[in-house]
Protein backbone atom coordinates (compact mmCIF):
# COMPACT_ATOMS: atom_id res chain seq x y z
CA UNK A 1 0.00 0.00 0.00
CA UNK A 2 1.38 3.11 -1.00
CA UNK A 3 0.64 6.38 1.01
CA UNK A 4 0.09 9.70 -1.24
CA UNK A 5 1.32 13.20 -0.21
CA UNK A 6 -1.80 15.27 1.65
CA UNK A 7 -0.92 17.92 -0.50
CA UNK A 8 -1.30 15.53 -3.80
CA UNK A 9 -5.31 16.64 -4.83
CA UNK A 10 -6.40 17.27 -8.49
CA UNK A 11 -9.74 19.63 -8.22
CA UNK A 12 -12.31 19.87 -11.45
CA UNK A 13 -13.61 22.66 -12.82
CA UNK A 14 -15.34 26.01 -10.79
CA UNK A 15 -16.69 25.62 -7.67
CA UNK A 16 -20.49 25.26 -7.76
CA UNK A 17 -21.50 26.94 -4.59
CA UNK A 18 -19.26 30.30 -4.94
CA UNK A 19 -16.05 31.32 -3.80
CA UNK A 20 -13.95 32.36 -1.27
CA UNK A 21 -13.45 36.53 -1.35
CA UNK A 22 -9.55 36.85 -2.72
CA UNK A 23 -8.50 38.94 0.60
CA UNK A 24 -9.82 36.03 2.68
CA UNK A 25 -6.41 35.20 5.49
CA UNK A 26 -5.90 32.85 8.44
CA UNK A 27 -5.36 33.98 11.83
CA UNK A 28 -2.30 32.60 13.79
CA UNK A 29 -1.46 29.14 14.26
CA UNK A 30 -1.55 27.81 18.06
CA UNK A 31 0.65 25.11 18.95
CA UNK A 32 1.40 23.63 21.72
CA UNK A 33 5.51 23.42 22.72
CA UNK A 34 7.52 21.56 25.86
CA UNK A 35 9.81 24.19 26.42
CA UNK A 36 9.01 27.54 25.30
CA UNK A 37 12.61 29.20 25.37
CA UNK A 38 13.72 26.57 22.83
CA UNK A 39 11.34 26.75 20.48
CA UNK A 40 11.38 30.40 20.44
CA UNK A 41 15.15 30.28 19.74
CA UNK A 42 14.30 27.50 16.75
CA UNK A 43 11.60 29.73 15.42
CA UNK A 44 13.59 32.91 15.60
CA UNK A 45 17.14 31.50 14.55
CA UNK A 46 16.01 28.86 12.00
CA UNK A 47 12.50 29.99 10.57
CA UNK A 48 13.29 34.04 10.84
CA UNK A 49 10.09 35.01 12.70
CA UNK A 50 10.21 37.67 15.77
CA UNK A 51 8.84 37.45 18.99
CA UNK A 52 5.79 40.23 18.86
CA UNK A 53 4.69 39.31 22.74
CA UNK A 54 5.54 37.02 25.85
CA UNK A 55 4.47 36.10 28.73
CA UNK A 56 3.03 33.36 31.35
CA UNK A 57 4.01 30.76 29.41
CA UNK A 58 2.64 31.88 25.53
CA UNK A 59 4.71 33.92 23.26
CA UNK A 60 3.27 35.10 20.21
CA UNK A 61 5.91 35.74 16.23
CA UNK A 62 5.62 36.65 13.36
CA UNK A 63 6.86 39.04 11.00
CA UNK A 64 6.58 43.04 10.98
CA UNK A 65 3.05 43.54 12.80
CA UNK A 66 1.78 40.07 11.69
CA UNK A 67 1.03 37.61 14.22
CA UNK A 68 1.61 34.17 12.46
CA UNK A 69 1.95 31.93 15.21
CA UNK A 70 1.49 31.30 18.85
CA UNK A 71 3.26 28.93 21.16
CA UNK A 72 1.63 27.77 24.03
CA UNK A 73 4.19 25.65 26.62
CA UNK A 74 3.05 23.08 28.36
CA UNK A 75 5.89 21.50 30.42
CA UNK A 76 6.40 17.42 29.64
CA UNK A 77 4.17 18.00 26.69
CA UNK A 78 5.38 15.24 23.72
CA UNK A 79 4.38 15.11 20.31
CA UNK A 80 1.19 12.78 19.34
CA UNK A 81 3.02 10.46 16.95
CA UNK A 82 0.65 8.78 14.18
CA UNK A 83 -2.29 10.49 15.85
CA UNK A 84 -5.23 12.49 14.43
CA UNK A 85 -4.09 16.18 14.51
CA UNK A 86 -1.69 18.67 12.31
CA UNK A 87 0.20 17.57 9.60
CA UNK A 88 1.75 20.53 9.01
CA UNK A 89 1.93 24.71 9.40
CA UNK A 90 2.80 26.77 6.34
CA UNK A 91 4.03 30.05 5.91
CA UNK A 92 3.51 31.33 2.89
CA UNK A 93 6.92 34.04 1.77
CA UNK A 94 5.88 36.76 -0.52
CA UNK A 95 8.45 35.95 -3.97
CA UNK A 96 10.23 32.90 -5.04
CA UNK A 97 13.65 35.28 -4.14
CA UNK A 98 12.33 35.58 -0.70
CA UNK A 99 12.11 31.31 -0.70
CA UNK A 100 15.54 31.06 -2.30
CA UNK A 101 17.28 33.62 0.38
CA UNK A 102 15.80 31.17 3.37
CA UNK A 103 17.07 28.10 1.33
CA UNK A 104 20.21 29.45 1.26
CA UNK A 105 20.10 30.57 4.96
CA UNK A 106 18.98 26.77 5.96
CA UNK A 107 22.12 25.46 3.68
CA UNK A 108 24.18 27.88 5.40
CA UNK A 109 23.20 27.50 8.91
CA UNK A 110 22.82 23.83 8.12
CA UNK A 111 18.86 23.80 9.18
CA UNK A 112 17.61 20.34 9.10
CA UNK A 113 14.86 19.37 6.31
CA UNK A 114 12.52 16.89 5.80
CA UNK A 115 11.45 17.04 2.00
CA UNK A 116 11.61 19.92 -0.68
CA UNK A 117 8.17 19.46 -3.19
CA UNK A 118 7.46 21.76 -6.60
CA UNK A 119 4.25 20.75 -6.07
CA UNK A 120 3.41 23.19 -9.56
CA UNK A 121 1.10 25.41 -7.91
CA UNK A 122 3.93 26.21 -5.58
CA UNK A 123 7.44 25.51 -4.40
CA UNK A 124 7.59 23.70 -0.87
CA UNK A 125 10.77 23.71 1.93
CA UNK A 126 9.42 21.43 4.91
CA UNK A 127 11.36 21.01 8.22
CA UNK A 128 10.15 20.04 11.94
CA UNK A 129 10.01 21.82 15.14
CA UNK A 130 11.65 20.81 18.23
CA UNK A 131 8.72 19.46 19.40
CA UNK A 132 8.23 17.42 16.02
CA UNK A 133 5.23 19.68 14.78
CA UNK A 134 5.69 19.82 10.78
CA UNK A 135 7.01 23.41 9.13
CA UNK A 136 6.51 24.41 5.87
CA UNK A 137 7.82 27.38 3.73
CA UNK A 138 6.04 28.00 0.48
CA UNK A 139 5.90 29.97 -2.16
CA UNK A 140 2.58 30.19 -4.63
CA UNK A 141 3.35 30.64 -8.88
CA UNK A 142 0.92 32.86 -10.23
CA UNK A 143 -2.31 30.90 -10.62
CA UNK A 144 -2.03 31.50 -14.68
CA UNK A 145 0.71 29.29 -14.40
CA UNK A 146 -0.84 26.92 -12.64
CA UNK A 147 -1.14 23.73 -15.25
CA UNK A 148 -4.58 22.65 -16.05
CA UNK A 149 -6.15 20.37 -18.54
CA UNK A 150 -8.77 21.25 -21.31
CA UNK A 151 -11.75 20.30 -18.72
CA UNK A 152 -10.36 22.89 -16.42
CA UNK A 153 -8.95 20.54 -14.04
CA UNK A 154 -5.82 21.29 -12.25
CA UNK A 155 -3.66 18.77 -10.93
CA UNK A 156 -1.28 19.85 -7.66
CA UNK A 157 1.42 17.01 -7.07
CA UNK A 158 5.11 16.28 -5.84
CA UNK A 159 7.76 16.19 -7.92
CA UNK A 160 11.16 16.98 -6.61
CA UNK A 161 12.11 20.68 -6.16
CA UNK A 162 14.65 22.37 -8.73
CA UNK A 163 17.04 23.51 -5.67
CA UNK A 164 19.82 25.14 -8.53
CA UNK A 165 17.39 27.12 -10.34
CA UNK A 166 15.49 27.87 -6.38
CA UNK A 167 19.20 28.77 -5.66
CA UNK A 168 20.05 31.17 -8.65
CA UNK A 169 16.81 33.37 -7.44
CA UNK A 170 19.02 34.17 -4.01
CA UNK A 171 20.92 37.80 -3.77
Amino acid sequence: MSTRDPEEATAVGNPEIGEIAAATRMGPVSLTVADLDRSLAYYQSQIGLETLEREDGRASLGTGDSELLELVEVPGAVPADRMTGLFHFALLVPTRPDLAAWLAHAARDRVGLTGLSDHYVSEAIYLRDPDDNGVELYRDRPQDEWPRGEDGSMAMISEPLDLRALLAEAD
